[in-house]
């Protein structure tokens, strides 16, 4: 690890060159979002965007998903050990290999290194999640795939153009294998007009300040970084905290609980997050990459680190991520991943269960789980094919001082919500319902945030339905007292058979058939006893809450004629419910049906 220089001699001209770097990073994340062709990226934006210096270090990170934090650099350390001896001007390098530095085959990578005068100064650095990358099931994303043969085309560290010139047999693998190329294509097209867009920004920063102020520039905005961090982490208190969580299930082996378990150590300015203990990998398709069980501990990181920071190699120096191979959190050949968004996200909440001892006034409790995947594929009558790939969340952990967020994205993943017009324009889905559920937020003197249902009408006459969900049987945790959230529910034609259905799966649909999604409820935090009555009524009035659940969660009742509390009535309630609990503390976490002796075990060390 290199130390951080000293600061620039002159400090206002460095900040000016690192808002322009920052400010190039946040023009390609645009520039895709403008020029992109599918869903997934120009409304859920499941894309990222950066700038590296000549080493491959990341300098800076654009607008958009956090989930990507430590996916660049590893994928860039892979275009490094292949071509570091073998890059010239014009070379364009494409990869998704989530075994040579990738995180799942529909997030592809495009890399385009940046000269002057000959010599290598820099990369523009993209990765989009595209629509389809071929394998078993429309949208490449299926759950219960259980290896990576399976899951679509996987492109090795390659050169896409080679000193100005197209690879013509990249591009006929690539539409040969997909399902819907122009839509790929033209999504490969806007990750090039994002490293164009760089590549023409960092040309006038060069001119500007020459190429060897230009390199010191983008060193000390790193060492800044680090700096930052580090200052940071040495604020915070030093010890050794550890949280278990689980998930359901992997999808195949219904029923048998995943392990995750996280162990952070703080010592000075350094901050160890190991994961040592967390379940081997799994048959179904959840594994995570090193790298993104790494971006998942950043962001868990950076939550209770001040904002400001910049997210670059420096962040990461100060923060040693451990994941042993061969776990759901660092998965070996022929692991497949494809629905490993799952493992991150909830990753990120298992660090909130640490964290949160660490630091009890900073934390939020956990939220619906990460989004859900839905996918949709199949062909028209004229065998043309469609895929309407979805990823929904929106319901935040509440905080130690305020109430969960209801219909906001995940901290992971910084997504937008599909248009419904658009949707139904495009696909043959109809939205029936996009709504708030009552009586699913975890309770707390802050409650949990509060989940949505959404209803899929399929028009077409078949297609393939491929769902990711979790968060069922182990629910959103709350903190210091406060109720898990409810659980995540899925239902086939719910106004006729109304069909249960798990978590994970993969089915056929038919023309008419209506799928329900309904998210987790988020966690809550505090004694539900202490919150304010009058919040309480604000719920029952906006139909989040029932008055019924009013009563029995917060022993406060309301006069739903009059729309008033009955302050005697809740006093006396309060009451009963304190007696009846026999508890003088409550506890810190509170938890829903341990599938084994020990789950939920917390432990910190002093």
């Amino acid at each position: 690890m290199s130390e951080p220089k000293d600061p620039p001699k002159d400090p206002i001209a460095f900040e000016l060159f690192k808002n322009a770097i920052f400010s190039i990073a946040d023009e390609m994340a645009l520039t895709v979002f403008r020029t992109t062709y599918s869903g997934v990226l120009k409304d859920n934006m499941d894309y990222s965007t950066g700038f590296a210096d000549a080493q491959g270090k990341l300098v800076a990170q654009g607008l958009t998903l956090p989930g990507h934090l430590g996916s660049v650099p590893t994928a860039l350390d892979s275009i490094m050990r292949h071509y570091g001896d073998n890059m010239n001007p014009g070379d364009v390098f494409i990869m998704n290999d989530p075994f040579d530095g990738g995180m799942h085959l529909p997030d592809i990578f495009v890399f385009k290194p940046l000269y002057h005068a000959g010599k290598r100064l820099a990369f523009a650095a993209t990765v989009c999640h595209h629509t389809d990358v071929g394998g078993r099931v429309a949208g490449s994303n299926a759950s219960d795939s259980t290896e990576i043969y399976a899951e679509g085309l996987r492109i090795a560290p390659l050169k896409l153009y080679d000193a100005g010139k197209l690879n013509d047999t990249i591009m006929t693998f690539i539409e040969r294998n997909v399902r819907l190329p122009v839509k790929v294509f033209g999504d490969l097209r806007a990750q090039l007009a994002a490293c164009h867009i760089a590549e023409q920004q960092f040309a006038e920063l060069v001119a500007k300040h020459g190429p060897e102020q230009t390199a010191d520039f983008m060193r000390e905005t790193v060492d800044h970084a680090e700096r930052l961090t580090r200052a940071s982490l040495a604020r915070l208190p030093d010890g050794e905290w550890s949280f278990e969580d689980w998930i359901d299930d992997d999808g195949i082996d219904y029923g048998k609980p995943i392990r995750l378990f996280v162990t952070i150590r703080k010592t000075g300015d350094h901050m160890v997050v190991d994961w040592t203990g967390t379940s081997p990998q799994v048959k179904g398709a959840i594994n995570n990459t090193l790298s993104f069980t790494k971006a998942a501990s950043y962001t868990g990181i950076r939550s209770v680190l001040p904002p400001g920071i910049p997210n670059n190699e420096g962040v990461f120096r100060a923060i040693e991520v451990i994941c042993p191979p061969g776990t759901v959190g660092n998965g070996v050949l022929p692991a497949a991943c494809a629905a490993r968004g799952l493992t991150g996200f909830r990753m990120v909440d298992c660090m909130f269960g640490a964290l949160a001892m660490m630091l009890p006034d900073k934390v939020k409790a956990a939220g619906d789980g990460g989004n859900t995947g839905i996918s949709i594929g199949g062909y028209d009558a004229a065998r043309k094919p469609f895929i309407y790939v979805d990823f929904t969340c929106g319901a935040w952990g509440a905080r130690p001082w305020a109430d969960g967020l209801d219909g906001n994205s995940h901290m992971f993943a910084n997504m937008a919500s599909h248009s419904i017009e658009v949707t139904e324009a495009e696909e043959p889905i109809q939205l029936l319902a996009y709504e708030f559920v009552a009586d699913k937020a975890g309770a707390g003197k802050y409650r949990g945030g509060v989940p949505f249902r959404r209803d899929y009408r399929f028009l077409e006459e078949e297609g393939t339905l491929q769902v990711r969900s979790d968060r069922r049987d182990h629910r959103p945790f709350g903190l210091y007292g406060g109720s898990p959230g409810g659980p995540s529910e899925n239902y086939l034609n719910p106004q006729a058979e109304n069909r249960i259905l798990p978590g994970k799966f993969t089915m056929t649909v038919k023309r008419g058939d209506i799928f329900r999604h309904v998210l987790a409820g988020a966690g809550g935090w505090g004694d539900p006893l202490e919150r304010d009555p009058a919040a309480v009524l604000k719920d029952v009035r906006n139909e989040l809450l029932s008055a019924a659940k009013a009563a029995a969660d917060y022993g406060v009742v309301v006069d739903t004629v009059r729309w008033a509390i009955d302050a005697a009535a809740s006093a006396k309630l309060r009451e009963e419910i304190r007696r009846a609990r026999g508890w003088s503390e409550v506890p810190k976490v509170q938890w829903h049906d341990p599938p084994t002796p020990g789950h939920g075990a917390v432990r910190a060390a002093e």
